[in-house]
C-alpha cells in the first residue's frame, strides 16, 4: 500500500482548488495541522491520513468531467457533404451547429451563422468544407466543467474527444442541464 505523500496530499488539494481550511473541515482535523503535514512538519496517525484521503476523495468524486455531462451519439456532417444536407439536418434534428467529422475525427463546426455569410445562390450546393470553421475547441472526457466552461465563454460548442475520435459534444444547454 503506497501512503500519499505529503507534496501528493497538497497537490491533490489544489487541483480541486480546496483551501487548506476547506480540506480540515471535510476531514474533521483543524488548518494548522492539515498545514503540518503538507509542509512535512508533521507524519499524521494513519486514521487521520486516511480521513484527508477520504475527505479528498469524495471532494474528487463531486467535480463534474466532460465525460459526464456530454451528449454522445453526435449527430455531425463531413467536410464532403453538402451545405444543403447539412442545413437539412440541422432543421430534422432542433440543432444550431453540426460537428463536422471524417473518419470519426473532428474537423470543424458549420453552424447557422456559418451559412447565414454564404452567398444565397450557391450556398446549397457547396461542401460544407467550404462553409465550416475549422477552429474548434477539444477536451478530453476528464476535463472538468470549469474548463469547458472556460471554453464555452468563446466557443459556442467543445467537442469531447478520446485518442482523437469524437465521443461526445458539450454546448451550454448541456452544461446548464447538469448545474440546475
Amino acid at each position: 500500500m503506497d501512503l500519499p505523500t505529503p507534496a501528493d496530499l497538497k497537490d491533490r488539494r489544489t487541483d480541486l482548488d480546496l483551501t487548506q481550511s476547506e480540506l480540515a473541515d471535510r476531514a474533521d482535523v483543524s488548518q494548522p495541522l492539515i498545514a503540518r503535514i503538507e509542509g512535512g512538519d508533521v507524519d499524521p496517525r494513519l486514521s487521520t491520513l486516511r480521513r484527508i484521503v477520504t475527505a479528498l476523495d469524495e471532494a474528487e468524486s463531486a467535480v463534474m468531467h466532460a465525460g459526464d455531462i456530454m451528449h454522445e451519439g453526435v449527430v455531425d456532417v463531413a467536410p464532403d457533404d453538402s451545405v444543403r444536407e447539412a442545413i437539412d439536418v440541422m432543421v430534422k434534428e432542433g440543432y444550431s451547429q453540426l460537428p463536422v467529422v471524417r473518419d470519426g475525427r473532428p474537423q470543424g463546426i458549420i453552424s447557422n451563422s456559418d451559412i447565414r455569410q454564404l452567398d444565397p445562390d450557391n450556398a446549397g450546393e457547396l461542401p460544407v468544407a467550404e462553409a465550416m470553421r475549422e477552429s474548434i475547441t477539444t477536451v478530453e472526457p476528464d476535463a472538468t466543467l470549469d474548463e469547458v466552461n472556460a471554453h464555452l465563454n468563446h466557443q459556442g460548442a467543445v467537442m469531447v474527444v478520446d485518442d482523437g475520435q469524437l465521443r461526445g459534444i458539450i454546448t451550454e444547454a448541456d452544461v446548464a442541464a447538469h448545474v440546475s
